[in-house]
């Protein structure tokens, strides 16, 4: 019998919310082969979670972008906690898509990309999936974490009010000509971030002013960068990065990145660790967390979270 499948669908999405009545058609797509919710709160989220496990849902479809699988990966997690999660279908749906992209789901409509894992489910088993871990920042599941320049880079991004990628790519090219010239626009990005970081893998790093602490369990950030290259050497680590070097020696260092060839090793430290704490000397850790943005108090600490089997639906029919 073929795994059920589950929808959770995020009405606050950037592409969803454009199309209110996509749940029932995804609902009608499904018959009786599944269920889809729309939760609007996280307690709503968890009673799904509670009912998909209740029903021994298979396959979880995510419709929205980065911030929903993070939130619903969480949620999740809290219900089922060390059993293991269902398989995650990466429907997409949100203004940013940088998992899917990073493990070859295909471009498309949610709708379109559900319509080709029930096919996949009922033509070509067995479905096409990979592994990868996820990352555990202060409690919360994602795949991207990032400090500094970083977050200042999406809160520039966000301040634009009209989110895209086209959006990404044009605040990236104002960033690399704000690097070179000191623009105020590198400035507002580049908050010093005094960070002091203890990891598993080897001396911890000394306080000092970061142009960005990072962490990945995937290649890509966005926009074709993949600075956490190393991410795959160890199935049981996450890619930790410190890069130390000015806004000019970080851009010139950008086709390196985009080629997956990691930073030089004078710009940039590096460890694969099962653990990390980050000490922030202003006693809040401003931070991204798979392109949601957060400002809290006290240190943030980074583990391995579980690992999930990711739906690719490459080659599905």
């Amino acid at each position: 019998m073929e795994p059920s499948i589950g929808v959770v669908w995020n009405p606050r999405a950037g592409r969803n919310r454009r199309d209110p009545q996509a749940p029932a058609r995804m609902a009608r797509r499904l018959g009786d082969r599944g269920v889809v919710a729309t939760p609007r709160s996280l307690d709503e989220l968890l009673r799904v979670a509670e009912d998909f496990r209740a029903q021994r849902i298979g396959i979880l479809g995510i419709a929205g972008g980065d911030g929903t699988n993070h939130v619903t990966l969480t949620g999740f997690r809290t219900v089922y906690g060390a059993a293991p999660l269902p398989t995650v279908a990466l429907l997409r749906g949100g203004t940013m898509n940088t998992l899917a992209n990073a493990v070859g789901v295909p471009a498309g409509r949610s709708e379109g990309l559900l319509d080709r894992l029930v096919r996949a489910v009922l033509e070509a088993p067995p479905l096409p999936v990979v592994e990868r871990n996820t990352l555990d920042v202060s409690g919360r599941l994602g795949f991207l974490f990032g400090t500094g320049i970083v977050y200042g880079f999406l809160r520039e991004y966000y301040d634009t009010g009209a989110p895209s990628p086209w959006t990404a790519a044009r605040t990236l090219g104002r960033c690399v000509g704000s690097a070179f010239v000191g623009g105020p626009m590198i400035r507002r990005m580049m908050d010093p971030v005094r960070i002091g970081v203890e990891h598993d893998a080897g001396a911890p790093w000394a306080e000092r002013a970061w142009l960005a602490v990072a962490a990945g369990t995937i290649a890509d950030i966005g926009l074709g960068f993949r600075p956490f290259h190393r991410f795959d050497e160890r199935q049981d680590r996450f890619h930790l990065l410190g890069i130390h070097t000015g806004p000019v020696g970080f851009t010139l260092d950008l086709p390196r990145i985009h080629a997956a060839r990691g930073m030089r090793e004078d710009k940039c430290q590096d460890a694969l660790a099962t653990g990390a704490t980050l000490r922030f000397a202003g006693g809040r850790g401003r931070y991204m967390l798979d392109g949601d943005l957060f400002d809290e108090p006290g240190a943030v600490t980074l583990s391995l979270g579980p690992r999930v089997r990711i739906a690719t639906l490459a080659g599905a029919p």
